[in-house]
């Protein structure tokens, strides 16, 4: 195990099979240290709650709040059913406790037979690693199942030496590989300090890039308008006026105004997406009904009517800092609908709570006309097999300056904002 291990020599790691196994008070102290989530998703900022982290990694920088790592998402998925067995997301959490049994970290974790529903993907490693012979599942993932959006996967009390911890977990994560007997670990969607520690501990390090908005303390929609360059300020205008052009209205859903019917339209509008894009939805009927009871107050689901008829929809998690667009679908296609929808009614919203970025999800270069810019993402892999680790290896350095350089290309040269 790692060298930062000398200060947790008297903790215990352990591997739960689930979120049953801990208590809800316990996980979200180490998911959301110095906030607490309230019945339906209440939130609210401890008063005088201070980080005591020590080592090279501070965790002044990752204090938002994050929905999706806490304790109501990730038992969600496992009651509702999205995650378990039969989905090959079988849960393995890792949970380090103090002497007197008290948690003090945590790694959420799975072992799964597929590599479905990670956004991070690892289809050509497998194929390749199969047909030398090799067996690449099972494999443990180490993530929010169905969910890429950034935030912490090592979830540390306030109090310990977060290096130290972090460490710990990576060498515990590497130690239950071998137990299962399981081709690699696969952390994504991480932090940028973490991917350093993790690349510090020997995990092999990968890059890859979304696009998201960032609110420069804009009084409203116009004034991002004023931001950008004078063609794409016209093409969004003209296209939100399209979108809305068949008598076509647009709600905020959130809190406790979330009914069973706008789940029931939803949930439609996410089957329908879901199977002309990968044949398979991830998230069930059922999810959506915990969701809205447990966490509607972090819900916004933006809901289009025609005729007085649901026929669009986008569903968002509020974060502290972050509005998180996750699901889109519809029943009738108009113009430019989808980007009122997803994009344009996400950035009102953020303005509106005065939030500082939008992350829309995965892919989309058509999100940087927009005004969504490109911004990093970080994984970590600890490959077993030497022979795999050297390939893979080297495919990583190779992608890491392509998606470098495709940023900062982006960036100079494609960037809706006016010049400067």
């Amino acid at each position: 195990m790692s060298s930062h291990e000398d200060n947790t020599d008297d903790f215990r790691l352990t591997a739960i099979g689930g979120l049953g196994d801990i208590s809800r008070h316990d996980w979200d102290a180490l998911a959301n240290p110095g906030w607490t989530l309230g019945p339906g998703g209440a939130l609210s900022r401890d008063v005088g709650v201070e980080s005591t982290s020590q080592g090279a990694e501070s965790l002044s920088s990752e204090t938002a709040f994050n929905p999706f790592i806490s304790h109501d998402f990730l038992s969600i998925l496992e009651e509702s059913g999205c995650v378990g067995a039969q989905s090959g997301w079988l849960p393995q959490h890792l949970v380090l406790e103090d002497p007197r049994g008290k948690p003090v970290a945590a790694l959420p974790c799975y072992l799964k037979n597929n590599s479905m529903g990670e956004y991070v993907f690892d289809h050509a490693w497998a194929d390749a690693f199969e047909r030398a012979g090799g067996n690449y599942y099972p494999k443990l993932q180490c993530s929010v199942p169905f969910t890429p959006a950034t935030g912490r996967r090592f979830l540390t009390s306030a109090g310990i030496d977060r290096r130290a911890a972090i460490g710990a977990l990576l060498g515990g994560v590497t130690a239950l590989c071998q137990m299962r007997e399981a081709s690699s670990v696969h952390i994504t969607f991480m932090t940028e300090p973490e991917w350093q520690a993790a690349g510090d501990e020997g995990f092999l390090r990968r890059m890859d890039q979304q696009f998201h908005w960032l609110n420069a303390g804009y009084a409203d929609f116009e004034a991002f308008l004023d931001d950008l360059a004078s063609r794409k300020r016209k093409q969004i205008r003209k296209e939100r006026r399209e979108a809305l052009a068949n008598d076509i209205e647009i709600d905020w859903v959130t809190g406790k105004d979330l009914t069973e019917a706008h789940w029931d339209a939803f949930h439609a509008f996410y089957r329908d997406t879901g199977s002309r894009k990968w044949g398979r939805p991830y998230l069930n009927r059922r999810f959506f009904s915990l969701l809205g009871e447990r966490l509607g107050e972090r819900v916004l689901l933006v809901m289009a009517r025609r005729e007085g008829r649901p026929i669009a929809g986008a569903l968002n998690l509020i974060g502290s800092d972050t509005l998180f667009g996750r699901n889109w679908g519809c029943t009738e296609d108009h113009p430019f609908l989808h980007f009122e929808v997803c994009y344009y009614q996400a950035i009102d919203f953020a303005i509106s709570r005065g939030l500082a970025r939008v992350e829309a999800g995965a892919q989309g270069a058509h999100k940087l006309a927009r005004g969504y810019l490109p911004a990093p993402t970080y994984s970590a892999h600890h490959i077993a097999h030497p022979g795999l680790r050297r390939a893979v290896a080297d495919y990583l350095e190779q992608e890491r300056d392509a998606v470098q350089l495709e940023g900062e290309a982006i960036r100079a040269e494609y960037s809706p904002f006016r010049k400067t």
